[in-house]
């Protein structure tokens, strides 16, 4: 029984070697490698905002936790086809500072949505990003 116990190790010890072996390459060639390292990750920016929707009244709170200062806009669209959709002025929150923005429509709000962009920075094409009334 000493000879088939003798058998299994060196079957295991054997098998535990060409695995390393085949794993050993790619570790090194994944160390030796002429990629370029990850770029950093682009700092954090832009503004938390809240919306709120109560009846046909529309509140935003966006708050700036970060060193730069963030342009925000608040954007409405009204439920109603003759009720004429709203997109505010933009507004500079700086650094540690909260704002409040507010709209309204004439009937139901049908979404709410608020942007943001870098001051100085070319106004981007307007994007939808935004919540159905009652959500944040």
């Amino acid at each position: 029984m000493r000879t088939a116990q003798r058998r299994a190790v060196a079957l295991v010890a054997l098998l535990l070697t060409a695995l390393a072996a085949l794993v050993a390459p790619s570790v090194v060639r994944a160390a030796a490698s002429d990629d370029p390292a990850p770029a950093a990750a682009p700092e954090p920016f832009g503004a938390d905002c809240h919306t709120l929707v109560r009846g046909s009244h529309v509140i935003a709170y966006c708050h700036n936790p970060y060193p730069d200062t963030d342009r925000v806009r608040l954007h409405t669209e009204c439920a109603r086809w003759w009720d004429v959709d709203a997109d505010a002025a933009p507004v500079e929150v700086a650094p540690a500072q909260t704002v409040r923005l507010t709209d309204r429509c004439w009937k139901e709000v049908r979404a709410v949505w608020v942007t943001h962009e870098k001051p100085g920075a070319p106004p981007a094409p307007e994007r939808r990003r935004g919540a159905v009334p009652g959500t944040s």
